[in-house]
C-alpha cells in the first residue's frame, strides 16, 4: 500500500521526518541512509528508499546539506578562451575531461565561470558570489586578470594551470619554453633560419597582428610568452603573427599573413603555438598553393588528436593533458585539506610527424 506524507502536507512534499515514520526508523537513520556515511544495514537503507520513492522525496535540500557541511561540493573553473572557441579546442576539452573525472571521483562537481576579455572591466558576479570552494584558474596565466585578484581576495584555495606564479596558487605547467625551443632547434637542423611564429593571445583584449616590442614588452599570458621565449632562446624569427584567439580561423589568417609573400620573401618555417593555430595555418598553405613539407614546414604544441589534418600527420610538441588534469585536480583536493601550495612542471615531447622538411633547395 502507497504510504502519505503526514497530514496537511501537500503531496510531493514529503520531508525526512515523513521517510522516516513511513519507514518506522528514526530522522537520523533515515539521514544516514541516503547519505552513506553511516552503518546502516543494507535491508534497512532499501526500506528507507522504497518510503522515499512513494513519497516523492527525492532526498536532503542540497543547500541545506552544503550550509551544515559548510561547504558546496562545487570547483568553479576558469577557461582561457571563449566557451564558443573553447569548445572546439582539443585540449581544452581533454582538460576539462580530466578535472570533471579525478574531481567526480571526490564528489565534487564543477562550474564553468566567464572569463573576463576586457581586462579594463571588473569581472562576472559569478566570481564575487558563485557558492563554491576552491577553484582551478586555467587561462594561461595573466597576472593582471582581475578575476584572479577577485578570486584571491576571496582566500579560495586555488590552482593555476600554466601560472601565473601568485603566493596563493598552486601551479601545474608543462616545460613551454624547452619544448619550443626543441621544435625550433629540429627546424634549425634541417636547414630552416627564417622561421615564423603564430602565437596565441597574449591577453584577450581583441588585440591582433604582427607582434612589436612594446606589445612584446607588455607581457602576457604565460604560456604563450614562455613558448615565444622558447623560440627566442634559438632563433630570432623573421616575424611573429599574434591571434586574437586560440581558433583554427585565426591560425588561418596568421598563415596567409605570414606566408603570402614571394618565395624570396616568406619563411620556410611556421612555428604555431597549438595544434588548432597549426591546422588553420596548414589550411592557409593550401589555400595559397604551397607543399608542406616541400615550401613550408609546419609545427605545432599539444599533441591533440586532429584527424581532421589527414593525409598530414602534425609535427608537434606533446603535452600530457590528461595528467595534466588529474594533477591540477590532486593539488586542488590537497588544498581542500589543508596542503600549502606547491609547483609542478611536466615535461613535453617533440614528436615529429609529416609536417617538417628540410629547407627548400634556392
Amino acid at each position: 500500500m502507497a504510504r502519505t506524507p503526514s497530514a496537511g502536507r501537500p503531496p510531493g512534499r514529503a520531508t525526512l521526518s515523513d521517510v522516516a515514520a513511513a519507514a518506522g526508523v528514526s530522522p537520523s537513520t533515515a539521514s544516514l541512509a541516503f547519505s552513506g556515511a553511516g552503518p546502516v544495514a543494507p535491508a534497512t537503507r532499501e526500506r528507507v528508499l522504497a518510503a522515499a520513492a512513494d513519497l516523492g522525496y527525492s532526498g536532503p535540500d542540497p543547500t541545506a546539506v552544503s550550509l551544515r557541511r559548510g561547504r558546496s561540493g562545487v570547483v568553479g573553473v576558469v577557461v582561457g578562451e571563449r566557451l564558443r572557441d573553447a569548445f572546439r579546442d582539443p585540449y581544452v576539452v581533454g582538460l576539462l575531461d580530466g578535472l570533471v573525472d579525478e574531481l567526480a571521483g571526490a564528489g565534487l562537481a564543477i562550474l564553468l565561470l566567464p572569463m573576463t576579455h576586457d581586462l579594463g572591466a571588473p569581472p562576472a558576479e559569478q566570481y564575487r558570489t558563485a557558492s563554491m570552494d576552491a577553484v582551478v584558474f586555467a587561462t594561461g596565466g595573466l597576472r593582471e586578470d582581475p578575476a584572479l585578484a577577485v578570486l584571491t581576495r576571496r582566500r579560495l584555495p586555488l590552482v593555476a594551470v600554466e601560472g601565473p606564479d601568485v603566493p596563493e596558487a598552486s601551479v601545474v605547467r608543462v616545460d613551454d619554453r624547452r619544448g619550443s625551443a626543441d621544435a625550433v632547434r629540429l627546424l634549425v637542423d634541417l636547414g630552416h633560419r627564417d622561421v615564423a611564429v603564430a602565437t596565441m593571445p597574449l591577453r584577450h583584449d581583441g588585440h591582433g597582428g604582427l607582434l612589436d616590442a612594446a606589445r612584446r614588452a607588455g607581457g602576457g599570458y604565460a604560456d604563450a610568452t614562455n613558448r615565444l621565449d622558447g623560440v627566442h632562446d634559438v632563433l630570432r624569427p623573421v616575424a611573429v603573427w599574434e591571434t586574437t584567439a586560440n581558433a583554427v580561423e585565426q591560425g588561418r589568417e596568421a598563415g596567409h599573413r605570414l606566408l603570402a609573400g614571394a618565395a624570396a620573401d616568406r619563411p620556410t618555417a611556421v612555428v604555431a603555438q597549438s595544434d588548432v593555430l597549426a591546422a588553420g595555418v596548414l589550411q592557409a598553405c593550401a589555400e595559397l598553393g604551397l607543399r608542406v613539407p616541400e615550401d613550408v614546414s609546419v609545427v605545432g604544441f599539444d599533441g591533440v588528436a586532429v584527424p581532421w589534418l589527414l593525409p598530414h600527420r602534425l609535427t608537434t610538441l606533446v603535452q600530457p593533458v590528461d595528467l595534466k588534469a588529474r594533477t591540477a585536480a590532486e593539488m586542488l583536493l590537497a588544498r581542500l585539506a589543508g596542503g600549502g601550495r606547491e609547483d609542478r612542471t611536466l615535461a613535453v615531447e617533440l614528436r615529429t610527424g609529416t609536417t617538417t622538411g628540410p629547407v627548400p633547395a634556392g
